[in-house]
């Protein structure tokens, strides 16, 4: 006896769309005593093998209209032998379903690295996981650089740390990056190295009009490296951190509420109130000056925006710290409000390991429907922990944090399966790259596209991890098919180490926990020794 679980629909009007909402459940026992229309017919004890889970099939008598399409799943009990079983011609099952399983413990993945990138990359990945090391980064950094001179110092850098982490400085040297990025199934992500944080405000807009340049520079490198091109921006380069923050601490004229415990909250309604301001008029809690400054940023990420699109080129905005995140989001906003009537340009960013980023992305989702908006998101777990957790403790105000690394996982998880259903249902309308070097995370994201349908090869869904690391998930996604970029920072050694440092230090769980990868070289080094195939 075979037993079979199938969805069908309670009318065939229901099938329209696939709408699952009015669909029953029916379980039967053997084929002879069903009363189910032929297609079903067809299907009972007629299993394709594992993993698929989904199928379309379409009536054999042509007794349905084509668009009235029965949908269904299956369980097939271990019992029966899978290559027992064949589709009929009337069934199509979605090559989702044959795919293999992911595995990112296979060390044959870095057979596609030079020795050098081995080695290189065992000693750097040794290094980063002492803490030690790591808080006085900086300093002994500096001291070397005294001590070699600059020549020598720069020399050693680009055999090293700079050259696991960055593209490079000149053009031939990131197209160099790019391309061997491609040859493994891995696409760009190029990330300017530039932000400012509050108390480092520029005089006057000079700074900020020559970070726009860069911007536009960057647009442009992107656009040449290959189909469906991402950026990273940082709002701060091109906007003051003192003027975001004099924004998010508003509480009049309904811009942003402040909730019990003294956290502040942003609303659709709000969002909407405040984007004609973002648009061309002054905000009269402002200075003149602060003014001045708002209408000249939101003009330089205007053209940004703009020259992106043009470009074919999808701006992902970064979040930063919690106490200028509500203004980065609305200004992110109003670039959406700009350029992602057709398809999500412009994205912003989630931080998971903080407690209400389920909230504002649902918030924010909500405006962006009002808007008619598509909306694209880059989901993270987050960076700035230690300093988030000190600030709120100084200024008396609650830890915005989760409490522990299983709630940020919970949270985490939480987002990605609101955005992977609404993708299922809706489209290229919403979009999501998943910026996570979590196995755990990566595999279900994978498992989940699968049962929804969601086509890896469309730019729906996307994976990103950093460039130097996490490499046996990069090239594994990569290898199967999917779209994973890299972020890659660029630009001089003197400009980019800073940003590293920082990055370094506000990550230093994530290099903790780089064991595996760390073994896996280890693996790979050891066989070429040996000399094994």
């Amino acid at each position: 006896m075979q037993v079979a679980y199938i969805l069908t629909p309670s009318s065939p009007s229901a099938v329209r769309g696939i709408d699952f909402s009015g669909w029953l459940e029916v379980r039967h026992a053997q084929a002879s005593s069903c009363l189910l229309p032929p297609v079903l017919l067809a299907v009972i004890g007629c299993w394709p093998p594992p993993p698929c889970t989904f199928a379309v099939c379409r009536p054999s008598g042509g007794g349905e209209p084509a668009h009235n399409m029965w949908s269904f799943t299956r369980r097939l009990p271990s019992r029966l032998s899978p290559g027992a079983w064949t589709w009929p011609r009337s069934c199509r099952a979605f090559s989702h379903g044959s795919e293999p399983a992911l595995s990112f413990s296979d060390g044959k993945i870095f057979r596609l690295k030079s020795g050098w990138e081995v080695v290189r990359g065992l000693l750097i990945f040794r290094l980063c996981s002492v803490p030690t090391l790591v808080r006085n980064s900086e300093k002994l950094l500096s001291v070397s650089r005294r001590l070699l001179g600059r020549r020598l110092f720069e020399w050693g850098m680009r055999r090293s740390v700079y050259g696991q982490f960055v593209a490079g400085e000149t053009l031939p040297e990131i197209q160099d990056c790019m391309d061997r990025l491609a040859r493994l199934g891995i696409r760009p992500m190029l990330a300017v190295p530039i932000e400012e944080d509050l108390g480092e405000g520029k005089s006057g807009e000079l700074w900020y009009e020559q970070n726009e340049e860069i911007m536009l520079k960057c647009v442009d490198l992107s656009a040449v490296g290959g189909d469906r091109p991402m950026m990273q921006l940082k709002i701060t380069a091109l906007m003051s951190a003192d003027l975001c923050v004099s924004a998010r601490a508003v509480t009049d004229m309904g811009v942003w509420g402040r909730g019990a415990d003294n956290s502040f909250i942003t609303f659709p309604e709000l969002t909407l109130t405040i984007l004609p301001f973002l648009q061309g008029s002054d905000l009269p809690f402002l200075s003149d000056q602060q003014n001045q400054h708002l209408q000249a940023s939101v003009r330089r990420l205007s053209r940004v925006g703009k020259h992106a699109k043009a470009k074919g080129v999808r701006v992902l905005v970064d979040a930063e710290y919690t106490y200028m995140n509500p203004a980065l989001s609305l200004v992110t906003m109003a670039m959406m409000a700009q350029c992602n009537q057709d398809e999500p340009w412009i994205w912003n960013t989630y931080q998971c390991y903080l407690k209400d980023s389920f909230k504002n992305l649902t918030q924010d989702l909500e405006a962006a429907e009002r808007l008619a908006l598509c909306f694209g998101v880059k989901l993270v777990r987050g960076a700035y922990m230690d300093k988030e957790r000190k600030l709120a403790k100084e200024k008396g105000y609650r830890d915005p944090i989760q409490p522990d690394w299983a709630a940020t996982n919970a949270s985490y998880q939480r987002s990605l399966d609101k955005l992977l259903d609404l993708i299922g249902r809706g489209g290229p309308r919403h979009n999501l790259i998943i910026a996570s070097h979590n196995e755990e995370s990566v595999l279900h994201a994978a498992h989940r596209m699968v049962e929804l349908g969601i086509d890896k090869i469309s730019g729906a869904v996307c994976f990103g991890q950093l460039l130097g690391m996490c490499d046996h998930v990069s090239l594994t996604l990569g290898r199967a098919g999917y779209l994973v970029y890299k972020s890659i920072p660029y630009g001089s050694v003197d400009s980019v180490l800073p940003y590293l440092v920082r990055r370094a230090q506000e990550n230093q769980s994530v290099l903790q926990g780089i064991r595996k990868e760390r073994d896996l070289l280890r693996r790979e080094l050891r066989r070429r020794l040996l000399g094994r195939g």
